[in-house]
């Protein structure tokens, strides 16, 4: 007889409580923001303050003292000054061209890799480790290898083009074959992120969809078309928005390799822009190279963040 009254009782005892995450959620927002305080303010020193200060620096006339730079009056000069330089648009286009080359190989080889390691029934940690491995290695140390194999001197690539009758090309001495072989380095380290991206997002396609489309007779290549490519545009999109901010941003690969060489052929925007600041201590134009870089590459984040919600749409519709 007590369980209708102890039911109705403890209705009305809990029923106060119900209210009471909308009550406290102000106080758990608050608490939140200051548990995060101390990561958002490194993340604001070391990434927001130098943007804000270099956006500053680049609309200002800044001289170089023995103490210091002093920024001295508003001046529009230095984006002039940059917009107007050959050498700045040499270093967009081919930092655009770069980008584009090493993303679609990078996806496309990626993709058949994930399409390989999703067959794969015995082995696959193995393979996936060894895949890694290139993505694990410190840029600098991946330039550093590469720059060994294509040494002019005892390099593996030079002795590999001598033994098939191509001769020896001294393939970082001259622009086109220097721009091929950043790329190739770049592909064969980026190549296996690409690939675990798009494993994970095969892994998560429906079983049945393809049962489905065998039965009805449909080819593996037209199942691949008509199926596994459309499901996977959501993953396809983020591969792309990652590796495009990464590509987009080249420094160190080329800066270890050919410093920008020979004469200006693999220098991209970042090489620009360092050289402009700390070799020739231009700060001014070398703060604005940054500037326009980083509105470049939030021009291209917010289109891919846009390409991804649309792909994001046909996915869910």
């Amino acid at each position: 007889m007590t369980t209708i009254s102890g039911t109705a009782e403890q209705v009305q005892a809990t029923a106060p409580l119900v209210g009471r995450p909308d009550v406290n959620r102000k106080r758990m927002a608050r608490l939140g923001w200051a548990f995060s305080a101390p990561a958002l303010i490194v993340v604001a020193a070391v990434t927001i303050f130098p943007i804000v200060y270099s956006v500053i620096m680049s609309l200002s006339n800044v001289t170089v003292t023995g103490s210091g730079i002093n920024l001295n009056g508003f001046t529009w000069s230095n984006y002039s000054l940059v917009l107007k330089n050959a050498t700045w648009h040499y270093a967009l286009g081919f930092t655009i061209i770069y980008t584009f080359i090493t993303v679609i190989v990078e996806l496309i080889i990626g993709t058949m890799i994930a399409l390989v390691l999703q067959r794969l029934t015995a082995g696959r940690g193995w393979m996936m480790a060894l895949l890694l491995l290139p993505w694990s290695m410190i840029t600098v140390i991946n330039a550093e290898l590469w720059l060994y194999i294509y040494n002019g001197v005892y390099g593996v690539a030079d002795a590999i083009l001598g033994a098939v009758g191509l001769g020896t090309p001294n393939i970082l001495g001259h622009s086109t074959s220097a721009i091929i072989a950043l790329m190739i380095a770049d592909i064969w380290k980026t190549t296996p992120f690409v690939a675990i991206i798009v494993l994970a997002g095969l892994v998560m396609l429906p079983g049945d969809i393809y049962e489905a489309a065998e039965v009805d007779g449909s080819s593996g290549w037209s199942t691949f078309w008509r199926i596994t490519v459309p499901l996977l545009r959501p993953t396809l999109a983020l591969a792309v928005i990652f590796r495009v901010l990464q590509a987009f941003g080249l420094f160190d690969l080329p800066f270890v390799m050919t410093n920008g060489g020979p004469g200006t052929a693999t220098t991209s925007l970042a090489i620009l822009g360092y050289k402009a600041m700390f070799q020739n201590l231009d700060f001014g134009p070398g703060a604005a190279v940054a500037t326009t870089t980083t509105a470049l590459v939030l021009l291209g984040c917010l289109v891919s963040l846009r390409f991804f919600r649309v792909q994001v749409g046909k996915e869910g519709s």
